[in-house]
C-alpha cells in the first residue's frame, strides 16, 4: 500500500532526483519478495496529507478489508512508517498483521545477519523500533504489590515491558560499543602496517559483492536480491604495482533507511567512514540508477564520509546493449555529476576491472610507487624474486655480473633494497612509463614469453 500526496518529497538539495510514488512502491515489492512474502496486491492512493488516524482514506481502508476477507491476506505492508497510532487502529479494521516499510527492512535484516555482531545490530535496531509501540491491557495487568501501603494500583505489565526492552538496549549498545572499540583495534593494527584501505558502497543489489569476489578472490555470498549480505568482510587486494590494499564490503543503503538501523550499523559503516578510498557502485542497469546513487551520496553525507575520495563504479554494462556508454552520457550531462572519476565495469565477467584496480593504485595513500632501477649482484637471487613478488617489473636483463631490473617499486621496497639502486638512463624513464600505462612490457633479453617471473635458468 502506497500513498502518493501529490508532491515529490525533494531532499535539502533541490537538484537531486527522487523516486516517484510508483517506483517507490515496486521497490517495497521487490522488498517484500526478498522477504519470502508472494505479493497478491498493490493498491496506490491520491491524498492531500495524511490521515492521522489510518493514514489512509476511510474508504481505502474499506476496500483493504474487503481483500482480506476474499483473498485471505495475511499481512498489509505501507510503504512509508506507520505511527503507534495507526498501525494499531489498522490492524483493528483489518483484522490481519500490518507492518510498515521499516519493519520489512528490519525482518530482512533479521533474516540475513550471520555474525554475532550483525545480529546485535539488528536486534538493537529492532527493540528501538518496538519499543515506542508496545501495547498493554491497563489495570487488568497490573501488579499489586505486597505490605503496608501498596494496595493500590501496581506495575502494569506494560510498564515492566518497557523496563525489560529499556535493560537489553543498554546491554546490546555496551556490547556494540565493544565491537566498536575492537574494530578501532584492528583498524590500529592495519594501520601499523603501510596498507590503504578501500570501501565498496552503494544501492542496495547493486553488485557490490560480486565486485567484492571479483577484485579479492573472496568466495561471499552475491546473490541478485535486495540485502544479500550484511555482515562486512575485508580481504586484501593484490593491485598491478604489487602492493596490498584492504577492501572491506559494506551493507547496502537504501532509500529512507530506517535511522535506528544508521545508529545500530554504526560499528560497520565506520568501515565506509574511515577508508582511504571509496568505490561507490551503482546499477547501470537499473532505470533508477541516478536517483540511487544520490541516496547513497545522501547517506555518506550523514555518517561523515562525504569528504573521502571516491571512484564511481557503473556496474553490470553487460546488460547494456551500449555497454553504459549512454548512462555515462547523461551522467556527465548531470547538473552535479561531481569529480569522481567514472569506470564502467562488469562484476559478473571481469571487463573492466583491470583499469579500476589501476585507479585504486592511483589512489593509494601509503608506500608510493616510483619507477627505479636495480642492479642485483647474483648472489641476490632472493632479492630479485622480492623484486619480482612486490614490484611491477617492466624490464629485466640478465648479465654476467647479475640481474638488471626496472620495475613500479614501492618506497618500502627501495628502502630494503637501497644499496642495488641505480639511476636511470635519461630517456628510459619517458619509455618505460609508456610502457607501464599501455601494458606492454618488453621481455627480458635471455628469455622469451610471458614475463612470469624468475626462471631457475635466468638464476643460475
Amino acid at each position: 500500500m502506497g500513498v502518493d500526496y501529490g508532491r515529490k518529497a525533494r531532499s535539502a538539495d533541490s537538484t537531486v532526483p527522487v523516486f516517484s510514488a510508483e517506483e517507490s512502491l515496486e521497490e517495497l515489492r521487490e522488498l517484500a519478495r526478498g522477504a519470502g512474502a508472494e505479493v497478491v496486491h498493490t493498491t496506490l492512493q491520491q491524498r492531500d496529507a495524511p490521515h492521522a488516524a489510518t493514514l489512509i482514506g476511510a474508504g481505502k481502508v474499506e476496500e483493504l478489508a474487503l481483500l482480506q476477507s476474499g483473498d485471505g491476506v495475511d499481512v498489509f505492508i505501507f510503504d512509508t512508517e506507520l505511527s503507534p497510532t495507526q498501525q494499531r487502529n489498522l490492524e483493528g479494521r483489518l483484522h490481519a498483521r500490518v507492518i510498515d516499510r521499516t519493519q520489512l527492512i528490519l525482518d530482512i535484516f533479521a533474516s540475513r545477519a550471520q555474525t554475532r555482531e550483525g545480529k546485535l545490530q539488528v536486534e538493537l535496531a529492532q527493540l528501538n523500533y518496538l519499543l515506542p509501540r508496545l501495547t498493554g491491557q491497563g489495570l487488568s495487568m497490573s501488579r499489586l504489590g505486597g505490605g503496608i501501603g501498596t494496595r493500590g494500583p501496581g506495575e502494569t505489565q506494560l510498564e515492566t515491558d518497557r523496563r525489560k526492552i529499556a535493560r537489553r538496549i543498554r546491554k546490546l549498545e555496551e556490547d556494540l560499543e565493544n565491537v566498536r572499540r575492537g574494530r578501532g583495534v584492528q583498524r590500529a593494527n592495519r594501520a601499523s602496517v603501510p596498507l590503504s584501505t578501500a570501501a565498496l558502497v552503494g544501492y542496495t543489489n547493486a553488485g557490490k559483492s560480486t565486485l567484492f569476489n571479483r577484485l579479492s578472490g573472496a568466495d561471499v555470498l552475491a546473490d541478485d536480491r535486495l540485502f544479500a549480505t550484511l555482515d562486512p568482510t575485508v580481504r586484501a587486494v593484490m593491485l598491478p604495482t604489487r602492493r596490498k590494499m584492504l577492501l572491506s564490503d559494506t551493507v547496502g543503503f537504501i532509500r529512507n533507511l530506517p535511522t535506528s538501523l544508521v545508529k545500530a550499523f554504526r560499528a560497520t559503516l565506520e568501515e565506509a567512514a574511515l577508508a582511504s578510498v571509496l568505490l561507490h557502485v551503482v546499477d547501470a542497469s537499473s532505470q533508477h540508477a541516478m536517483v540511487q546513487r544520490a541516496h547513497v551520496d545522501e547517506v555518506l553525507r550523514e555518517i561523515g564520509a562525504d569528504a573521502i575520495p571516491r571512484i564511481l563504479v557503473l556496474n553490470k554494462c553487460d546488460r547494456l546493449p551500449d555497454g553504459g556508454a549512454g548512462f555515462l552520457e547523461q551522467l556527465q550531462g548531470a547538473v552535479t555529476p561531481g569529480a569522481s572519476p567514472v569506470f564502467r565495469v562488469s562484476a559478473l565477467t571481469g571487463e573492466g576491472c583491470g583499469p579500476l584496480l589501476d585507479a585504486l593504485d592511483a589512489h593509494l595513500l601509503h608506500d608510493p610507487v616510483r619507477l627505479v632501477r636495480f642492479h642485483l649482484p647474483l648472489q641476490e637471487a632472493g632479492s630479485f624474486g622480492l623484486v619480482h613478488e612486490r614490484a611491477r617489473v617492466l624490464r629485466r636483463h640478465y648479465a654476467d655480473d647479475g640481474y638488471q631490473v626496472d620495475a613500479l617499486a614501492p618506497e618500502s621496497l627501495i628502502r630494503r633494497l637501497s644499496a642495488f639502486v641505480e639511476e636511470l638512463p635519461p630517456g628510459d624513464d619517458a619509455v618505460l612509463l609508456v610502457k607501464a600505462a599501455t601494458g606492454d612490457f618488453p621481455k627480458d633479453e635471455d628469455h622469451v614469453g610471458e614475463d612470469h617471473g624468475p626462471s631457475t635458468t635466468g638464476i643460475g
